[in-house]
This record gives C-alpha cells, sequence and structure tokens, in this order.
C-alpha cells in the first residue's frame, strides 16, 4: 500500500471514530452545562420563595409563641389578685405577698445590662367600700397613714382619670378586672433624651362580707414584665436584647384591644396620659404633621390607614382572634409583619380578640438581601460544577481523540500487513 493510500486509510478510520465518539460527547457536554445552568436558576429562584415563605412561617409561629406566653402572664396575675383576697388583711402579709412576686426583667446599672428580679407590683391596696384606702404598699413598704387616700375621688388617683374603683364595684366574687396599660406619655424628645415609659396595669377584685361588697383588692403590676415579652426581641436573631434599635426595621411591638400601642421600642410611640389626665390624641391624617411637629406620636393601628391600607387590615384581622403574616410600608420601610392575638379573656376583653395582639415585624430589604446571599451561593456553585464538568469533559475527549488515534493507526497497520502491495494491484488485472 501506499503511503498516501495508507493515510487516506488512517484518516478514514480516525474520522469515523471522532463522529461515533467524539462528537456525542461534546454534545453530551453542552446539555450536561445547559443543565446545571438551569438548575442553578432554578434552585436560586426557588430557594428565594423557599427562604420567604419558610421565614414567614417562622416569623408568624414565633408571633403565636409570645403571645401565648403573654397571655399564660395576664392569668397569672388574674390569679395572683384572687389569691391576695384570702390572705390575712396586715400590712406586713401584703408586704410578703409584693415581694414574694417577682420576676426577671433585664435593667441597665453602671451601664451594663443585668438581668435581676424585680417586684410583679409597685403597688398593692385594700379598699373599703366607700373608696377608702386601708392598707397600702408601694415600692415594696408599708405607705404611712397621711399617704392613704379615697379613690372614690378620680382626682385622689394617681393617673386622674382612672375608673378603676367604678369598675371593681361592678364585679361579681371571683372576676377580675385590668386596666389599660396607663402612664405618662413620653415625647420624642424626652424619649431621645434618655426617658423611658414607665406604665402599670391596674388589676382589681372585689372582697365581699356577710353583708355584702365590703370593698376590693388593687394591684398595680408594672407593665415593664408585659412588654418584656416584645421589648427584648429581635425578629430576625434568637436571644434576648436590652433596647432594639428600631431604625433597623426589625423589632416586636404590643397592641391593646383598642388599637393603641402599648409596647414599642420607640417610647414615644406608646399611648400615655397628659399630666391632666388626659389621654395624648394618636395621629391622623389630620393631626399628623402638628402633633409630629411636638413630637408627639402616638401610635393606633386602627387609625392608619393614611400610612398604609394594610394596617388597619391587620388590627382588624388580629382582633378577630386570627394570627397571619402581610406586608405593608411604614416610614419608607417595606416591612413582613407576623401577628397573632394575645388571648386572654374576660367581660373588659371579650372574645375572639382579648386583650390585644403582638407584632413582629422584619425590614423586607434586609431579608432579601440574606434570600440573594443564599441565592448567589447557589448561582456559585451551580457555576462551579459546570466548569469541572466541562473541564472532565475536555479532558476525556483529547484522551478520547489519542486512544481513536492509536486505534485508528493500529487498525491501517494491521490491514497493511494482512493485504500484499501486489493483492491491491494485481499484475494480470486488465479493467477493461
Amino acid at each position: 500500500m501506499t503511503n498516501k493510500e495508507n493515510g487516506k486509510q488512517f484518516f478514514t478510520v480516525s474520522r469515523l471514530f471522532f463522529l461515533l465518539i467524539v462528537i456525542p460527547l461534546v454534545l453530551m457536554a453542552f446539555f450536561i452545562a445547559n443543565s446545571i445552568l438551569q438548575l442553578g436558576d432554578t434552585s436560586k429562584i426557588k430557594t428565594i420563595s423557599a427562604l420567604d415563605e419558610t421565614f414567614q412561617q417562622s416569623l408568624e409561629t414565633r408571633a403565636v409563641t409570645i403571645a401565648e406566653s403573654a397571655a399564660d402572664f395576664l392569668r397569672r396575675v388574674e390569679k395572683d389578685a384572687l389569691v391576695a383576697t384570702i390572705i390575712p388583711e396586715t400590712p406586713e402579709a401584703y408586704r410578703e405577698f409584693v415581694d414574694t412576686n417577682r420576676q426577671p426583667l433585664l435593667v441597665k446599672r453602671d451601664g451594663n445590662m443585668v438581668r435581676t428580679q424585680v417586684p410583679l407590683y409597685k403597688e398593692m391596696a385594700l379598699i373599703d367600700r366607700d373608696g377608702n384606702e386601708r392598707i397600702k404598699i408601694v415600692n415594696g413598704k408599708v405607705a404611712p397613714e397621711s399617704a392613704l387616700v379615697n379613690v372614690s375621688d378620680p382626682a385622689n388617683r394617681t393617673y386622674k382619670s382612672e375608673d378603676y374603683f367604678e369598675q371593681g364595684q361592678k364585679l361579681e366574687k371571683g372576676e377580675v378586672y385590668m386596666s389599660p396599660v396607663t402612664g405618662w406619655y413620653v415625647d420624642r424628645k424626652s424619649f431621645e433624651a434618655g426617658k423611658r415609659f414607665e406604665g402599670i396595669i391596674r388589676v382589681t377584685t372585689p372582697l365581699f362580707d356577710q353583708q355584702g361588697y365590703s370593698g376590693q383588692i388593687v394591684l398595680t403590676l408594672d407593665a415593664r414584665h408585659l412588654a418584656k415579652f416584645t421589648d427584648y426581641v429581635i425578629p430576625t436573631e434568637p436571644g434576648v436584647f436590652y433596647e432594639v434599635d428600631a431604625s433597623e426595621g426589625n423589632y416586636a411591638y404590643m397592641v391593646d384591644y383598642r388599637g393603641f400601642v402599648i409596647a414599642h421600642p420607640v417610647h414615644s410611640h406608646i399611648a400615655g396620659l397628659y399630666p391632666d389626665g388626659t389621654p395624648v390624641p394618636p395621629l391622623t391624617q389630620e393631626t399628623m404633621d402638628e402633633l409630629t411637629a411636638k413630637g408627639v406620636e402616638v401610635l393606633n393601628l386602627k387609625l392608619m390607614g393614611f400610612i398604609d391600607p394594610e394596617l388597619p387590615i391587620i388590627a382588624e384581622d388580629a382582633e378577630a382572634g386570627n394570627s397571619g403574616t402581610r406586608v405593608y410600608t411604614f416610614g419608607g420601610h417595606q416591612k413582613i409583619v407576623a401577628y397573632a392575638p394575645i388571648e386572654y379573656f374576660t367581660a373588659a376583653f371579650p372574645e375572639p380578640g382579648g386583650f390585644g395582639w403582638v407584632a413582629l415585624t422584619v425590614n423586607v430589604d434586609k431579608f432579601n438581601e440574606q434570600a440573594l446571599a443564599a441565592a448567589q451561593k447557589i448561582e456559585e456553585e451551580a457555576r462551579a460544577w459546570m466548569t469541572t464538568a466541562i473541564l472532565i469533559i475536555v479532558i476525556a475527549i483529547v484522551l478520547l481523540f489519542l486512544i481513536s488515534w492509536i486505534l485508528a493507526r493500529g487498525i491501517a497497520r494491521s490491514i497493511e500487513a494482512e493485504v500484499p502491495e501486489e493483492a491491491l494491484s494485481p499484475p494480470d488485472y486488465d479493467d477493461d
């Protein structure tokens, strides 16, 4: 066989191997690379969706858990009020009762956050049927007789406009009345200067003797013990925090049955009273500019449709006894909010809404950053897999090409060895 014919035969065999092996492998490489890219994009989209859905579910679950804890706490307070009706009516017994009922709070001492046991009740009082205070404990100490007043006159009550005495007169034996959170209002300027809202809840239950109604026991709950269920929470973080920076957009707050905010990282948003006992009005569309100019920023979620129509819808849904998640805009930030009702029910807090509700809000922009970071990681991993797959395939193609070249060369030599050259061109053969 001539060199020309041998080379032609070798080329033909090599081309055959290339067509049968290398080209299908290249096509397979293309489809694998394309599939990896599509898988990365699909995973990225599904991850953002899954993170969003999973996060909202966990946020709602956390809101429900906090609301249940708050309701359990209020039931414990109710039980304390009933227990107080059967203890001896002496200053010593009342003082011991107040001192015994403590729960931990985070407080700041010397610039450091410390957990300490703080009495649940700032005050405890025994009041007769005419409204005269007979025994009173204030901040753990027995009040002198000169400090006792007749609370049948609202002007003698600490916050002037309270109605707990009248409410207590209407109760049957074993019933308990809780007032809304009450306290002097803290405006924006005072809050920024370091002042904090110091609220209370009056808890009263009637006493009876052989003649009937004889008076009532009044416990004055330190509202910090209720507010701690939301005050210490950052929805995107585990653990507890002394003071949450609301400017980050990730915080929790509490709303009462009227729609007023009663616990919030920004204390100027908490409903409170002027020094004369009149309530500070909440923001409305008509009064917002005037009030905020004065640093007055009381929030009532039922009246905040002018900020975002979702806000009163959230309040209405929670008041109907429902938990859920929604998206709304506040302060220029889009937020995810999870809410759940505080299912503590009395005549003053009827079903289905009960005492109020809790809300956990998350800045959507911050949340999207986390979701996009996870998606970006998936995309990077997909590209890394694609690069690795292509590299392996290229190496395989080179190796297969070499193998095909060796095989083709071997086949060509075998043909040349087995078929004599004269057989290809017989001397007596005439194709005419």
